[in-house]
């Protein structure tokens, strides 16, 4: 899954993941375990909420976190 943090018009931002990144003919994004960023609840949807979908034309911009197959693992070890 992709992580993405969707910033859209007059509103907080909103992370989540989905399964690929919106190509130009698409029109809505689904994005799974919807939350604002510092991992709270969204006050506009439901607790049980897995999945919501927005609008494109809603959406400012969004950007695309590294996940944690994607981060290299650089480690050192001193004797």
């Amino acid at each position: 899954m992709i992580t993405l943090v969707l910033h859209m018009l007059n509103e907080d931002p909103v992370v989540g993941e989905v399964e690929d990144l919106p190509i130009k003919t698409d029109t809505i994004i689904f994005l799974h375990n919807p939350r604002r960023r510092d991992g709270k609840e969204l006050p506009y949807l439901e607790h049980n909420t897995t999945t919501a979908a927005w609008p494109l034309a809603r959406l400012s911009f969004f950007e695309v976190l590294p996940g944690a197959e994607e981060e290299p693992i650089i480690s050192f070890v001193r004797e």
